[in-house]
């Protein structure tokens, strides 16, 4: 991994008094690819992949007027570097943090951007003793938030300002404009807002870059859009899987995600999707069919779904908790999907539905439209009320309709949908679910009988939805004035003692001898 230090300048190219910003850029830069020029890379298939993301970031900087310093602990990465992608650019390089932390310009502005973890500790380690009261410390990377809220913390007495930042867009949006979600200490943002906000993607002359909150507030805005992320990607793939199911072909499904690209389903994930089906190899062939079904993940999705079970706190004091419960299945089945062998084994084993699609698979297409816009409604509107958890639980003051703004370009998430978030969260900015917001309620009950029947079509022909069937339970869940939670209650009270409340007496718990002639309770037994 080549890791480049880069600085950044800000003002004129040409300035001779300027202020400088420090970024360690992690950029492996080993291995060549080739592609041609879209919307977005394509690489070539075989071969390792590259992640050139940092370096095209310092490329973004250099485009806006900073100038970028480079630093590299084998300084001969550097020299390539400026010799190759950052020739005839405002790129320079530094031999050392010391070298480097001494063309700055106070107070210091140094954005790391490493893997997560304890990598990120290691630099701000060996960057304290070149640093001073004031300056900045930058996160870039993929950290969980709960390590940005610790950084913040350990920082604060020796006066060192840290920001932990969420940075979406690939490759791509790093060279052309990312989606950038800053937090942490709200004193750095003056310092860095222009650079920020220069280098983010735009949409409607707007950036796609705001303070988010305070300590972790960033990372965790950005690591619920990867959770989301993941949300999206398992509903696309669950609708491609019912496609094949009903008998289209690979230009068929092509079509279809392209029409639905023109609507309210416009959007990179459903752009590239048409994208990869119509893709041929080599040889004339699609290459999609030719890939292995095994999908890897970088444990971000998890953390979401870890993220809210752990905002599951008692019953007694918020409800039942974040009911994140699409993305936890779209982390759940990349798992499944990595059990190839034992999936080969049990297709031979396991018996298979012996249904057949009879229906019009014009109209089925549509539903499938219809079932794919409903559930990604849900999706978001579970990402937006853990976002309403964890504020409440670390007095961050988000702003939703920001945060949809946000993500609106640069980043995977990106969409015409995201649109229609902020204009709910404008409308009312304590709206309490986006389900509430009028123009979903409309989609929702547009969608309703599409949605249903897919579901029930993916049961009948044996084909796994997950996101969609969750979806559709979640939805049928939050619109239910009564659930049988309260048979939940009576058990746990029975075998464990643990009471339960009567409707019209909320506060009063209350405990029952159910049968009748005492017994010893404990906490996992009933012994009458």
């Amino acid at each position: 991994m080549l890791i480049l230090d880069g600085t950044i300048k800000q003002g004129k190219k040409s300035a001779i008094s300027i202020q400088v910003i420090k970024f360690v850029i992690s950029f492996p830069c080993e291995y060549g690819w080739k592609g041609r020029r879209h919307r977005f890379n394509r690489f070539g298939r075989h071969g390792p992949k590259p992640n050139p993301k940092h370096g095209r970031l310092i490329l973004n900087m250099a485009d806006h007027g900073f100038t970028v310093v480079a630093h590299n602990r084998s300084v001969e990465k550097v020299h390539a570097f400026l010799a190759n992608e950052a020739k005839g650019k405002s790129v320079i390089g530094a031999e050392s943090i010391k070298d480097l932390t001494e063309k700055l310009k106070r107070p210091r502005r140094i954005v790391l951007l490493v893997k997560a973890g304890s990598a990120v500790d290691s630099f701000i380690e060996q960057l304290l003793p070149h640093l001073e009261k004031g300056d900045i410390i930058i996160d870039g990377g993929n950290s969980e938030y709960t390590d940005t809220q610790r950084r913040c913390k350990e920082l604060q007495p020796k006066q060192i300002l840290f920001v932990g930042s969420g940075v979406s867009g690939g490759e791509e949006g790093a060279r052309y404009g990312p989606s950038l979600m800053p937090g942490g200490d709200e004193a750095a943002w003056p310092h860095i807002k222009n650079i920020f906000q220069s280098v983010a993607a735009k949409v409607d002359g707007q950036p796609c870059c705001d303070w988010v909150g305070a300590d972790g507030a960033g990372h965790f805005v950005k690591m619920v859009h990867n959770g989301i992320e993941y949300g999206d990607m398992q509903l696309i793939g669950e609708v491609y899987h019912l496609m094949q199911s009903i008998g289209l072909n690979q230009a068929e499904m092509a079509d279809a995600f392209d029409e639905w690209n023109k609507g309210e389903l416009d959007s990179f994930l459903i752009e590239i999707t048409r994208d990869i089906l119509r893709y041929k190899d080599a040889d004339g062939s699609y290459l999609l069919p030719k890939i292995r079904d095994t999908a890897g993940q970088k444990g971000t999705g998890k953390w979401t779904a870890v993220a809210a079970l752990n905002y599951g706190v008692p019953v007694t004091l918020i409800g039942y908790g974040v009911p994140v419960t699409l993305i936890g299945e779209a982390v759940f089945s990349r798992c499944l999907s990595a059990l190839k062998p034992e999936r080969v084994n049990a297709s031979k084993l396991l018996p298979h539905p012996d249904a057949k699609f009879t229906g019009d698979k014009k109209a089925f297409v549509n539903d499938m439209k219809q079932a794919l816009y409903a559930s990604k409604i849900v999706s978001y509107a579970q990402g937006f009320m853990l976002f309403r958890e964890a504020a409440l639980q670390h007095n961050w003051k988000l702003d939703y309709g920001s945060i949809a703004l946000m993500w609106r370009g640069g980043c995977i998430i990106r969409s015409v949908f995201l649109g229609q978030i902020k204009k709910a969260f404008d409308a009312d900015p304590n709206l309490q679910s986006l389900l509430l917001a009028p123009f979903f309620i409309d989609a929702l009950k547009k969608a309703q009988k599409s949605w249903r029947n897919v579901v029930a079509t993916a049961v009948t022909l044996g084909v796994p939805t997950p996101a969609l069937s969750t979806a559709l339970a979640f939805y049928d869940g939050y619109r239910s004035d009564r659930l049988p939670a309260n048979l939940l209650q009576a058990q746990r009270d029975y075998f464990g003692a643990h009471t339960y409340e009567l409707l019209g007496q909320e506060g009063k718990f209350v405990h029952t001898n159910w049968t009748g002639h005492g017994g010893n309770v404990s906490a996992s037994t009933y012994t009458a």
